[in-house]
């Protein structure tokens, strides 16, 4: 995180010093075509990986802890959160561990502004995901998905009382 703040005060245009960050935060060499715009978070770095062509455009959050990658040609719009941890739902579960999952971005996907990814998913080739939308299953190829519903999965045990 230390690096990504780094990253975010460097001049726009100092197109080499970015290169130079961006291989620190990921831990070694990233594509020469890849361009992700600042300001841009990620909780980790050595997660990510990218294939050739690809834009991320300003104010993206990558928590990358439990993988991400990324295909040729994928165009992430602003303010898009790709989270692969997050912690347990039950109540005396939540506090004692991060459960993770990796998040794959297949070729020529497109995904739209504010979109959040949630771990485990699978964006098929080629698709799009629209703007604002929350995914939390894996989107099919060639598939043109949006909205953000609320889908109620299952119902929680109450909290044990307190000692």
């Amino acid at each position: 995180m230390g690096l990504t703040s780094r990253l975010n005060m460097l001049p726009f245009d100092d197109l080499d010093a970015r290169r130079t960050m961006l291989t620190e935060i990921f831990g070694g060499p990233v594509p020469d075509s890849l361009s992700i715009l600042p300001p841009f978070h990620c909780d980790y770095g050595l997660g990510a990986s990218f294939g050739e062509r690809v834009f991320i455009n300003q104010g993206c959050f990558f928590l990358d802890y439990g993988g991400i990658t990324i295909g040729d040609r994928v165009l992430i719009g602003p303010r898009v959160t790709l989270s692969t941890a997050g912690h347990p739902v039950e109540l005396d579960e939540r506090y004692d561990f991060i459960t993770h999952a990796p998040i794959v971005i297949e070729d020529d996907v497109w995904i739209g502004a504010a979109v959040t990814v949630t771990p485990g998913v699978t964006i098929g080739h080629g698709s799009v995901v629209g703007a604002g939308a929350v995914v939390a299953k894996d989107v099919p190829p060639l598939s043109v998905v949006t909205a953000t519903s609320i889908v109620e999965r299952k119902r929680l045990k109450p909290a044990p009382p307190a000692s």
